[in-house]
């Protein structure tokens, strides 16, 4: 590829902010503070989730600095464990995203819809709206990676805009709800404040997800060894920092009870601050939040099928690139279509959250451990400007013991999933033996 049809640092920190915003901080703000018992767990739980992502930024960037190849979330694992656990794992995490995409693509449907309808629409209809987005997405997508790159940037404007819009109702103390002056804390046990903290650290953990994808980019990133790892702690640097004054501005003017149970929380802020009109505008605001998360996850996922295909678990044709647009045709349409199936099995968002979230957990700490393996193989290039991240190995063990704590969590609370998810795992490694061995007379 040309360096003119390569990633700049901007657009890759602005494919890092549009992989880990999704419609997650519009939404899970409510499911941490459900999860937590008190106001210092809820902001314990972005304040830690943040702190792990930056640790898991500073990780994955090393990854990314000393194995920049495109579909590098599926090469990084074959190369550091076995082609069979990278099949299994991102196979699991192919399904996963596209259960993420089409429940975030679900949600943003409902929120246009208050402005498109006078009534409530029927989900069917929801569904539609949803679909035409991801439709509308993979069009953008099959003109090319500088177009779809450039349609982010706009689109992540905007919504970073939104979020400084809620952030802004923090300096209105008028806006303030009278809790936040009043609470008074709860002794409780050690076991509940845990397993509290550890149900509200899946909700931003999902919420701080996603910049690990950004290795599979790779060589299409210009000077990858250098802008790599730039790229993603600016981007998660900015995510921090928007994510921490979102959740407060939330606490604010909701309050920590009330935002236990609210519905469309941008939208309450929206409206407390600008009346009706604001309500409307941030509902069309959040849809075009999805829109951004919509095309980012398009863009990034079918690098890891095109990878697989390279490595012969999937067919030649998932290949195939059309080279003057730099697109992947085929596993571009192929994910597409999987989100638009999916879609129609898409249960309520906090069973799509805590059955992907296991299945992160699973990836994440996996991903995260190659660095163990890595960090010794490639040596020889420390002395070619590779990097390094400080105060290693603690960072990247912390970062996996986080995630395996939040997957036992998990495990605890909703059983079925982590069972769901470990069988679907299973089946996959097992898949890729029978592929292996019904291939093998044809060598």
């Amino acid at each position: 590829m040309s360096k003119l049809g390569k990633l700049n640092l901007f657009d890759l920190t602005m494919i890092v902010i549009g992989l880990v915003i999704g419609l997650g901080i519009f939404r899970t703000s409510r499911d941490a503070a459900n999860a937590a018992l008190n106001p210092s767990i809820f902001f314990a739980a972005w304040i830690v989730g943040g702190i792990v992502a930056v640790f898991g930024a500073l990780t994955y960037a090393e990854i990314g600095s000393r194995y920049p190849v495109t579909g590098g979330y599926y090469k990084v694992f074959a190369y550091a464990y076995h082609p069979s656990i990278a099949f299994a794992i991102n196979c699991v995490i192919l399904i996963s995203n596209a259960a993420s995409l089409a429940g975030v693509a679900l949600i943003g449907s409902e929120y246009i819809s208050q402005v498109i309808f006078s009534v409530d629409p029927s989900p069917f209809i929801k569904s539609l709206i949803a679909m035409s987005a991801i439709l509308a997405f993979y069009g953008i997508n099959m003109m090319g990676l500088k177009i779809s790159s450039r349609v982010l940037n706009i689109l992540m404007m905007i919504k970073i805009g939104m979020l400084v819009i809620i952030i802004a109702a923090i300096f209105v103390p008028g806006l303030h709800h009278h809790e936040v002056h009043a609470y008074h804390a709860v002794q409780n046990s050690f076991w509940a404040t845990v397993l509290s903290f550890g149900v509200a650290l899946k909700a931003t953990s999902f919420t701080y997800g996603g910049y690990q994808q950004t290795i599979n980019f790779g060589d299409e990133i210009l000077n990858p060894r250098r802008n790599i790892p730039r790229g993603v702690i600016i981007g998660i640097i900015v995510i921090i920092v928007l994510y921490l004054s979102v959740s407060y501005s939330y606490y604010s003017v909701i309050g920590f009870e009330n935002l236990k149970d609210a519905k469309g929380i941008a939208a309450i802020v929206a409206q407390k601050m600008f009346g009706e009109p604001g309500q409307y505008a941030s509902s069309i605001l959040l849809f075009i939040a999805v829109l951004a998360y919509v095309d980012v996850i398009l863009l990034s996922n079918p690098r890891v099928m095109y990878a697989m295909s390279e490595d012969g678990i999937l067919p030649r044709s998932f290949k195939k690139k059309d080279e003057k647009k730099d697109v992947l045709t085929v596993s571009l349409t192929v994910f597409a279509s999987v989100c638009i199936v999916v879609l129609f099995f898409a249960d309520t968002f906090d069973k799509i959250l805590s059955f992907t979230i296991f299945l992160d957990s699973i990836g994440m700490a996996t991903s995260a451990a190659t660095i163990f393996v890595l960090r010794p193989r490639t040596k020889h290039l420390d002395a070619a400007g590779t990097y390094s991240m400080k105060f290693y190995p603690a960072m990247p063990l912390i970062f996996v013991l986080t995630y395996i704590f939040v997957g036992t969590m998990i495990a605890i609370t909703f059983p079925q999933y982590a069972l769901v998810g470990t069988i679907v795992f299973l089946a996959f490694l097992a898949l890729y033996f029978l592929i292996k061995r019904t291939r093998k007379p044809a060598q």
